[in-house]
């Protein structure tokens, strides 16, 4: 009889997965920080237009980063996510709690540092939603103390993530070839599953 963590079944049970909306969230804002990770680093050797244009896609993509994770956040409130496997060990269940908390903590921290940086700048530059709709400031213009500590804070944070998420990745990966190769499965889309 197949197990949840064998190998010859990797349509996990509903019990075992994430919900579709979890998993919907979880892709979307990984993209989305993926690109803007890619992103920041090539407006290194940009200039003048192009420059503005990347850098505009940029913050536009990481305000959407703090819509999708105040969402998703509502979302874990009210839906529990499925239990890690017991084969991986109460240590590692608790590091992997801790990285999930400071991945959310990082989610919010991250666009947020962004967002006063930009606003506390004078005179201001533009801040749209991918050219559609202009998105508000908060009201800290010309403050350049604050502008200079949000720049770090948004720097330092940014190798934070980065170094997360390889951390992240490299942990998944690790569970899912120890463990039935099955780990993997509970966030993949497109596997048959019970529930919504």
């Amino acid at each position: 009889m197949a197990t949840p963590l064998d190998p010859a079944r990797p349509d996990l049970s509903g019990q075992m997965r994430y919900s579709r909306g979890a998993m919907a969230f979880h892709w979307l804002i990984a993209a989305l920080i993926i690109l803007n990770i890619v992103g920041a680093v090539a407006t290194e050797d940009m200039e003048g237009p192009v420059r503005g244009l990347a850098m505009g896609m940029h913050k536009a993509a990481g305000m959407t980063v703090l819509v999708l994770s105040v969402l998703r956040l509502g979302w874990r409130l009210g839906h529990r996510p499925p239990p890690l496997p017991a084969a991986i060990g109460r240590m590692t269940a608790l590091a992997a709690h801790g990285v999930h908390a400071l991945f959310y903590l990082l989610m919010f921290a991250l666009p947020i540092s962004g967002w006063l940086m930009i606003s506390a700048a004078s005179p201001r530059r533009p801040f749209n939603w991918f050219g559609l709709f202009d998105l508000p400031y908060l009201p800290v213009e010309g403050d350049k103390a604050l502008q200079v500590v949000a720049h770090d804070a948004h720097e330092l944070l940014f190798y934070l993530i980065l170094a997360l998420l390889v951390l992240h990745v490299a942990g998944a990966l690790r569970h899912h070839f120890a463990h039935g190769r099955t780990f993997l499965f509970r966030m993949m889309p497109g596997q048959r599953r019970t529930g919504i």
